[in-house]
């Protein structure tokens, strides 16, 4: 009897020390039923606190853009160019800057142009090439044939601005449209894709006015070089003849070579 004692107080006395190592969890129901931890059921109810809100937050962010107005811009209408003409001499004109019409814009240029002489071709064929009248017949022939196509250009883009108002329109509608058909991630993505293509387009046609701008410059350019060169080139000839020819008054004795007209 005393050694069965024993051996119940052993089992006892292990009993209670393997209570006391254990981690904090215990069964709900007796023994064999689930084990209950407390710290691990904090975690979880954090963790899933955590995932709720971040849910929560995306879930805003795709089905409504706050703050969108920050984007918002305002299209300048072009106005259609108005010009005078008061016996026909800008006829063709007014169309060419409001309008994509190359054959407008030519005949407009040559209306509104100085005309050559009919005998300025017999004229100019004894000339050589860098004198001084071929080289304006170069840059006649050249502000004919860029000039045109720049009246063309700026008619182009009035016309283009004008076609795109409704599309521009119908994007910033949409992009600042509240409900949660326009508001998604992805229709939102597709409105910026839009958005940057509206952008190509319109860098594309202030891309040719500038080719146009440049075309412009060099025949500016060219107009001033020559007149700068004919400038030099008649001090030459001047000085030479005074050089060569004495055109001093009777009974002086030095000649002047220094005059320039």
């Amino acid at each position: 009897m005393q050694l069965q004692l024993k051996k119940h107080r052993k089992w006892l006395i292990a009993g209670v020390a393997l209570l006391a190592t254990a981690t904090p969890g215990f069964a709900l129901f007796g023994m064999g039923d689930i084990v209950f931890d407390p710290q691990s059921y904090a975690s979880l109810v954090q963790q899933l606190t955590m995932i709720r809100s971040q849910y929560n937050m995306l879930k805003n962010n795709i089905a409504h853009f706050s703050f969108k107005q920050q984007w918002q811009t305002t299209l300048h209408t072009l106005e259609n160019a108005n010009v005078a003409n008061m016996f026909g001499e800008t006829a063709g004109i007014r169309i060419a800057l409001n309008s994509n019409s190359p054959s407008t814009s030519a005949t407009a240029w040559k209306t509104a142009t100085v005309t050559m002489n009919s005998g300025t071709s017999s004229y100019l064929q004894g000339q050589s090439l860098g004198s001084s009248r071929i080289s304006q017949l170069a840059m006649v022939e050249t502000s004919d044939s860029i000039s045109p196509d720049c009246l063309t250009a700026v008619g182009q883009y009035r016309t283009n601005r004008t076609e795109n108002a409704s599309a521009n329109s119908s994007l910033v509608s949409n992009q600042f449209d509240s409900g949660d058909g326009t508001n998604t991630e992805v229709q939102q993505l597709n409105l910026l894709n839009a958005a940057e293509a509206q952008k190509l387009s319109e860098m594309q046609a202030q891309g040719t006015l500038h080719a146009c701008l440049a075309g412009q410059m060099t025949v500016a350019n060219m107009e001033r070089r020559n007149a700068a060169v004919e400038d030099l080139n008649t001090a030459v000839f001047v000085q030479q003849q005074r050089s060569t020819n004495n055109v001093s008054a009777a009974s002086e004795s030095n000649t002047w070579k220094t005059y320039l007209p």
